[in-house]
């Protein structure tokens, strides 16, 4: 099949809700299984996006994800058993914008 085909794309071809729900549940099980000290950051809704959670480890390495609503997002962390915080409240942790720097400090270094 082209880039630029002209297929529709089928029903099957979209994930439901249920499904799209797992793999959130998925990732971010896997993210605090697989990274050390992992904290939560709920992210409150805006006119542009949803509310999110956002996960952080020790090393600022972090991951965002969509979530129904902030209740979900809180009670989710505690399942997940890790601390969750407000961030309108905390803010966002100095080790994200570290690992940020780092991040785009290696892809320059990659791609001059």
């Amino acid at each position: 099949m082209g880039l630029f085909s002209r297929r529709k794309p089928s029903p099957t071809d979209v994930p439901t809700d249920r499904d799209a729900r797992a793999a959130t549940l998925a990732h971010l099980t896997d993210f605090v299984g697989t990274r050390v000290g992992v904290e939560a950051y709920v992210e409150p809704q805006t006119h542009d996006t949803p509310t999110t959670m956002m996960l952080v480890a020790t090393d600022g390495e972090w991951t965002r994800r969509r979530v129904p609503d902030p209740k979900t997002a809180w009670q989710l962390a505690r399942d997940l058993g890790i601390p969750v915080y407000d961030v309108q409240r905390t803010g966002y942790p100095q080790r994200v914008r570290d690992w940020n720097s780092r991040q785009r400090l290696a892809h320059r270094r990659k791609h001059p």
